[in-house]
């Protein structure tokens, strides 16, 4: 969900505007609204260029297989590849 507030973000809109948005995606995914002001802190930084990923989002890419477990687990650390298990 928070990768996607960037998404439903417009600079020539409030943010208010993609708060209420970020509510309405939310709701028809059947997921909790995030806080105003975790909209307010992500609509701040996708403007400045960031993007963020989180465990909503890797829940949906788990639950519609859009990756692979191990690629979703690395997105999420933002690390270097997990080492192979034995």
């Amino acid at each position: 969900m928070l990768a996607a507030i960037g998404d439903l973000d417009r600079r020539d809109r409030p943010i208010a505007e993609t708060n209420r948005r970020v509510g309405v995606v939310a709701a028809e995914l059947g997921l909790p609204k995030p806080s105003y002001e975790q909209v307010r802190t992500v609509v701040h930084a996708s403007r400045n260029g960031k993007r963020y990923y989180g465990l909503v989002d890797a829940y949906i890419d788990l639950t519609f297989r859009t990756a692979p477990p191990r690629a979703i687990v690395e997105r999420l650390l933002d690390h270097e590849p997990l080492p192979e298990r034995k």
